[in-house]
């Protein structure tokens, strides 16, 4: 029996909860053939409890959810997205602001990241 690994996203911040991924995010990862999919929605204190990691693409992030973590052992689980990437970056620059550049820089982090967080997860085993 092979495991299952699921994965959800949630902000820290009200400001686009309930909207569809950016048009241009979604054309962009088309483009790679990733499929993308919901809507944005707020971490609740029930994704402390069921989830084994929360993954973080900023500081601010970063920062916000260990905050809002219940306990020292939630906070334990909160981990940098860069953590797991090969660059020397150490951020998911929000890339909302600016071009198209912007949103293949996001990609080609989170492609990086989630071949080491892939086998991080593996390890642990």
């Amino acid at each position: 029996m092979q495991d299952v690994i699921t994965c959800d996203s949630a902000g820290t911040i009200s400001q686009h909860q309930g909207n569809r991924p950016d048009s241009r995010m979604q054309k962009a990862a088309k483009d790679r053939d990733i499929q993308t999919g919901g809507t944005a929605r707020m971490v609740t204190s029930e994704d402390f409890s069921s989830a084994d990691m929360l993954i973080t693409m900023d500081n601010f992030n970063f920062s916000e959810l260990s905050q809002l973590a219940p306990d020292q052992k939630a906070k334990e689980k909160i981990k940098p997205f860069c953590d797991f990437v090969s660059t020397t970056d150490t951020e998911v620059p929000d890339p909302y602001y600016g071009g198209a550049q912007g949103f293949e820089k996001v990609l080609d982090l989170l492609e990086d990241g989630c071949v080491r967080l892939l086998d991080d997860i593996q390890k642990k085993d």
